[in-house]
């Protein structure tokens, strides 16, 4: 007899832009609580998620994704390592599994320094994980989160898992830190996005016509914050900002007909925008099996 199956299959998806391949990969997900939403009743956004069939309180997937480009291959964002439980961190495990190793990374752009996206690139003894690698970050965040003032403003939550973890994640690569401005790896542009974080940055990957913009945290829990985008969150450093953020480039997205992914759109993520009478809408790619 069959024994039936106890995991799910690898949480990697191809997708090519032109002549470049994008690659998500499923860093997990996390369960959070209603009071990290803003701006919205917690009856009403577990009525929201009911409506979609969603879980509730939210999960948040965490995405990752991997750029091969002109015989190089860049990591957009790390994951959350071995630092956040067993529900993240599967980042390693799957580049192993379609063969890309962290010494083949020569570029990680980071969209922000948070736990989830940035815990990956260093061990728990201060070693590089990606040897290999310049890291590329918008530098307001690298002064923000090296802003002893900041620090001491901040709760000791955030202390220890915004300001100490991302001082001990950038540490080993402080001499490989490249600013998030311009052309920064092929067919790869920055396109900063302040709010979320003071240095929160999307990238524009444009090839033979062909335009993606992974827009990072731009938004976190999309069943909600895409149809009500005044809704933020308690870990957005300026929330008025990151609504007006997330309100420009949603307009983007939707004038310039641009694919989109995202950090924590559902797995895998590649997805149209469009605005109609009820407001914004994301409209998912159809699942494609060649690349």
């Amino acid at each position: 007899m069959t024994e039936l199956p106890t995991t799910q299959v690898p949480g990697v998806y191809h997708r090519r832009i032109g002549d470049v391949v994008v690659t998500a990969v499923s860093d997990g997900y996390i369960d959070v609580p209603f009071d990290v939403l803003r701006s919205i009743e917690p009856t009403e956004a577990d009525g929201i998620l009911m409506a979609n069939f969603r879980p509730s309180p939210p999960r948040i997937s965490v995405n990752c994704f991997l750029i091969q480009s002109g015989g190089r291959t860049a990591v957009v964002d790390t994951g959350s390592g071995d630092t956040m439980g067993p529900t993240l961190g599967h980042l390693p495990g799957l580049m192993t599994s379609i063969g890309i190793a962290n010494t083949d990374v020569d570029t990680v752009l980071l969209t922000h320094m948070h736990p989830d996206h940035s815990n990956g690139l260093s061990s728990a003894d201060g070693q590089r994980l990606f040897p290999e690698a310049e890291v590329v970050i918008g530098e307001d965040d690298v002064r923000h989160w090296h802003d002893d003032a900041a620090m001491s403003r901040a709760n000791e939550s955030q202390r220890l898992r915004y300001f100490q973890w991302a001082r001990e994640q950038a540490a080993p690569y402080m001499d490989r830190l490249k600013p998030a401005t311009g052309e920064v790896f092929p067919n790869v542009t920055a396109l900063p996005m302040p709010g979320h974080t003071p240095g929160h940055t999307g990238y524009l990957v444009e090839s033979g016509g062909e335009t993606l913009l992974i827009w990072g945290d731009l938004c976190h829990v999309p069943d909600i914050q895409v149809a009500r985008p005044e809704v933020t969150m308690m870990f957005d450093t300026d929330p008025d900002a990151a609504i007006a953020a997330r309100m420009r480039i949603f307009d983007m997205a939707v004038s310039e007909k641009f694919l989109i992914a995202g950090m924590h759109l559902h797995f895998p993520g590649f997805s149209h925008m469009v605005r109609g009478a009820e407001g914004y809408e994301l409209m998912p790619e159809s699942w494609a099996f060649t690349v």
